[in-house]
Order: C-alpha cells, then structure tokens, then sequence
C-alpha cells in the first residue's frame, strides 16, 4: 500500500510520512531531522489501551481518529471569531491561531525593545534557532513521551514562541487565542516558553470553537522553562465546542528558585485528556499545579499528572476540583515521585470531586512514589455530593435550588482559584464557568 494511503492501527491515513515532509518546507535543517524522527517514533509506538494503566479509563477510540483529516496552513484563513476571543482583555502580547496557521501576533513594543521575543514557532526556529533547537522537544515533551506527543513533534503547525530575556517583567499576560471552525479536521498546536533567569511572565491560552455537528481533534503540547529565579504563570483554559476532542501533553521544568505556577481549566469539548508533568530540577525551585474541570451532558475528561523531584528542597502543590452533572465522566491520576537523593521535599497532592447528579462518575487515584528519607509528602483524594443541609440552608434564605447549587460551586471552585496571582484573569475564569453551570 502506497505511503500515503497507508493507515497505522486504525489511524486515520492523513497522519502519514508524506504530510511530515510537507511541513518541513522552509524549515531548517535540523527541525526537518527532529519532524522524521518523531515520526519515526510515532510509528514504532502503538497507541494506548486499556490496558495500560495510565489509559485504563479512556478507551483511545472516544477521540475518533478515523473521522480527522490534517488541516492545511491557510493564512488569510477568516480570523474574526477568534481575534473575539480576546477583545476587550488587557495583554502585552497576543496571538492568534485559526486551525493551523497563526494569522496574528502582537507584542508591546517596549516588550520587543527589552528583548522579549513572541512569535509563531516555525518562525522563531528559523530565526532563534540558538534558543529554540536546544528546547523544542528536547527535554520537556519529546517524541518519546508517548504516541501523541510523538505525532505533535512530527506534525505541528502554527505554534508559539515566546522567551523573556533575564530580568525582565511583563506586568499584563501574554494572551494566544486557539480557534477550530469546522467538524473534521485535526490540528497540532504547539507552545514554547522560555523565561531567562529573573524574568516574570504570565501566559494565557484559550481554547475555543462553536459546536461542531462531527468529530475535530486538537492533539497539543506545552514546554515550558523557567530559569533560575524565574516567576511564570501558565494558564489552560479549554472551552472548545461538542464534538472537539482535546489532547494535551505538557511540560513544566523549573530550575533554581524558580516560581512555576500552572492552571489547567477543562469546561468544553466532547472528550479531554491532559498530561501534565513539573519537573522541579534546582533547589528551592516551588510548582503550584491547580486544575478545574465542570463535566456536563456525557462529556469525558482525564487527567493525568506527575510531579517529579530531582533535587533537594523544593516544593510543589498540586489541587485539581472537578464537578459533574448529567452522565459525565472524569479520571484523575497522579503520581508525585521524589527521587534518590531528593532530600527536604516537600510535595501534596489533592483531588476533590462534587457529583451532582446520580449518573455521574468520577475516577481519582492519587499516587507516591518515594526514594529519599527526609522528605513531607502526602496526597489525598474525595468523592462526594452536594450537602443537602447546606442547600436547605441557603433555600431557607430565598434561594432557588438552582441558585444554591450554583452558589456551593462557586465556593467549592474558590479554593482554587484564590491561589492564582492573576485577579483579571480569576475573574474572566469565574465569568466562563458561571457560564456552563446550569
């Protein structure tokens, strides 16, 4: 069977060599070797089942691989739901992604003169490939971190770049706007931060489309650097429409005294999974890794996260809270691993669920894994349903039910985020999920 006709395990057969060595047109040398060699990685890895235990819960054909096509780059591709998207919201920088190609990008021009660079990827690999060879699937989301990350490398398109030069502080987020507008095709959206030694940085990425009446695949990875001392914020806010399917592997690496702090938000598409890894690589290196998800109608989300320590004293706190109505279905895994020599870490790992309808089910399984012998780590994991008491309470001061319930959730998400340092974006985060509570 001819190479581009050829289908891998079911795979729908757009996902082939031929497309690889089409993206590679205008690039680099060493960016085209990086593509085939994810491929190549791609192709020797076979897609997850069940019965692996970190895929034990979602059954790979929920993401409807057959029913996807590549969506081609098109630059004059009509941008004006997406630049929306971030209308009215304060930024130093934007980005804005249709489908494939990146149709905008705008950075503060005081930005640009302190040396902070915001591109789109495939530039910025032509351009910096002094910072972006060294980074780019490399050490935080390699090809061999698994077969979708493997088919990210070797097929993304669009992408962004953004490096903060040492001491530098973006006081506004840097805000990208991601946006599919139509059933049926699969896109490979890609970020890398580097944020130098001292800077401060605060990203925020939004995932959004109208329902679509079929199948769309959004197979994503996120790296992100900070140096020694830096302070970075990552924000996750998925909001796609039904019938999206939503794939995201993502990377944090903080050196010393480092501050990297994650968000991951889970509110639309049909299907979610997130992989999300901190690795916290020098002393006194601190990662805050908080999640929300809110699952209605038979959407399913999973979570999978890994918090690994390499080196002594540092210290991260990860608090994921997902509520569900309807039949909805959310797993949660994680895992927190302190390595041999690991000493005075310090690592929690808490996951809280609320059920608010009979049907609803939601999976958690928290995890330690532990090679040092001076160390505080604990974890911790809850299912429950709405206290009838509390609700009587508040109906007795002339509340709906309805209002009461939305009340307990809004309380119930608080914890979370009151522990992000970015108020603008809290509250646009409380106004989206005000939005899908019924």
């Amino acid at each position: 069977m001819a190479e581009a006709t050829k289908t891998i395990e079911g795979v729908t057969a757009a996902f082939n060599r031929d497309a690889v060595v089409a993206r590679t047109h205008g690039e680099p040398d060493w960016l085209r070797e990086r593509r085939l060699a994810a491929w190549r990685v791609y192709e020797e890895t076979p897609l997850p089942t069940t019965q692996l235990e970190e895929w034990r819960y979602t059954d790979v054909s929920l993401l409807a691989l057959e029913q996807v096509h590549l969506a081609e780059p098109d630059a004059a591709a009509d941008a004006k739901a997406a630049r929306a998207v971030l209308e009215g919201k304060a930024a130093a920088g934007r980005v804005v992604q249709v489908n494939a190609s990146v149709v905008e990008t705008w950075l503060d021009e005081s930005l640009k003169a302190k040396g902070v660079l915001l591109l789109d990827l495939a530039t910025a690999a032509r351009e910096h490939p002094e910072l972006v060879r060294e980074h780019l699937a490399t050490r935080a989301v390699p090809a061999e971190a698994g077969k979708f990350a493997a088919l990210n490398a070797a097929l993304w398109t669009g992408g962004v770049f953004l490096y903060v030069p040492r001491g530098v502080r973006i006081e506004e987020p840097i805000r990208v706007a991601r946006w599919i507008d139509r059933a049926g095709i699969a896109v490979f959206p890609r970020t890398l931060i580097i944020a130098d030694e001292g800077s401060h940085v605060a990203y925020v990425d939004e995932f959004r489309s109208p329902d679509l009446d079929g199948p769309s695949l959004s197979c994503g990875a996120v790296e992100v650097f900070a140096r020694d001392g830096a302070d970075v914020q990552y924000v996750a806010l998925q909001l796609w429409g039904k019938g999206v399917r939503h794939l995201s592997t993502q990377k944090t690496i903080a050196g010393r005294d480092s501050n990297l702090d994650t968000l991951v938000v889970n509110l639309g598409a049909s299907v979610a999974r997130v992989d999300l890894g901190a690795w916290l690589a020098g002393p006194g290196a601190r990662s805050d890794m908080l999640g929300l998800y809110f699952a209605t109608g038979d959407q399913h989300f999973d979570h999978n996260t890994r918090q690994d320590h390499a080196v002594p004293h540092a210290t991260s706190d990860l608090l994921y809270k997902g509520a569900l109505y309807d039949r909805a279905k959310t797993v949660f895994r994680g895992i927190i691993r302190v390595h041999p020599k690991a000493q005075k870490t310090d690592a929690y790992q808490t996951n809280r669920n609320l059920l608010l309808s009979p049907d609803a089910e939601a999976i958690t399984l928290p995890n330690l894994e532990i090679e040092a012998d001076d160390v505080r780590c604990s974890h911790g994991a809850t299912v429950g349903q709405l206290d009838e008491e509390e609700l009587f309470y508040l109906m007795s001061r002339g509340l709906t039910r309805q209002q009461a319930e939305r009340l307990v959730i809004f309380g119930f998400f608080g914890e979370v985020l009151d522990r992000l340092p970015l108020p603008g974006v809290v509250e646009e985060l409380r106004a989206a999920i005000e939005e899908r509570i019924i």
